[in-house]
């Protein structure tokens, strides 16, 4: 998750009302057997902000929005999509205050949702100015968040997904996430795509694709390889998905990555 959970915990870690990010099937069907193995087909690289520590990317009506972490450089940016999901201009940037540290965000409607790592405290935003409209307290960490259309899905670092109200943003309920029965823990930024979770599992190459019904994992893909061993050096971890809305496709990223990569999720 974090180059600063990396130093605490080895001290201690478009629509027009935003199914964005919910809205585009994969093409993708879940085995009988099991998860199927995915990788990533890349159709363009496209330039990433390095100084960014991302940790939420949502594509809606054209606009990438990226919430970023780390105490006193924490950010919620929006930036228009030029053809082929590249980057353009910067529309809008807010900041975050000490001792706020910002992780995931998700567009809802003209809102933005966003979480804090440890602080314990979501932001609701307003869509057009990024400027914040309230907070809401809410217990334990905060990690990946996106919106199915009708329910925020967030995550904590944990094996669990929680259901929140999206006006609200009280909790409705939560499920475990299991591959082959077994937890699957460190579950960070999400994407809601077509009522499934797609999501980010901190400190590896792998995206898991989530039936949020039952907690299955049904895809895993294999990530790896996307940067050079030279960019690898001041890079972070693999974290940041953005589905394209009326594609199959999306934007990937990670933590002070140099490059954002267009990309589709495969059978291997």
């Amino acid at each position: 998750m974090h180059r600063a959970l990396g130093a605490l915990a080895a001290a201690s870690a478009l629509v027009v009302v935003v199914v964005a990010a919910c809205g585009q099937a994969t093409g993708v069907a879940p085995s009988a057997n099991g998860p199927v193995e995915l990788r990533v087909e890349v159709a363009a690289t496209v330039p990433h902000d390095e100084q960014l520590f991302t940790q939420g990317l949502e594509i809606a009506d054209g606009v990438l929005y990226e919430g970023t972490g780390l105490v006193g450089e924490s950010v919620v940016r929006a930036t228009a999509l030029e053809p082929g999901a590249r980057p353009g201009r910067i529309l809008e940037q807010v900041a975050l205050p000490a001792p706020l540290f910002g992780e995931g965000i998700t567009v809802v409607g003209d809102r933005i949702w966003q979480l804090t790592w440890t602080n314990e405290v979501a932001i609701e935003r307003d869509r057009a100015t990024l400027a914040e409209l309230r907070r809401v307290h809410y217990d334990g960490e905060g990690w990946g968040l996106c919106h199915d259309g009708r329910r925020l899905v967030a995550s904590d670092g944990s094996d669990r997904l929680t259901f929140r109200d999206p006006v609200t943003f009280a909790p409705t309920g939560s499920v475990a996430v299991r591959r082959d029965g077994r937890p699957v823990d460190a579950l960070n930024e999400l994407e809601c795509v077509d009522g499934e979770v797609w999501a980010n599992v901190w400190q590896t190459d792998r995206i898991v694709r989530i039936d949020p019904g039952s907690g299955a994992v049904t895809g895993v893909v294999d990530a790896s390889g996307l940067l050079e061993p030279a960019q690898r050096q001041d890079a972070g971890v693999l974290n940041g998905i953005a589905a394209v809305p009326g594609t199959d496709q999306f934007l990937i990223t990670g933590k002070n990555w140099p490059s954002m990569f267009l990309v589709r999720f495969v059978p291997v």
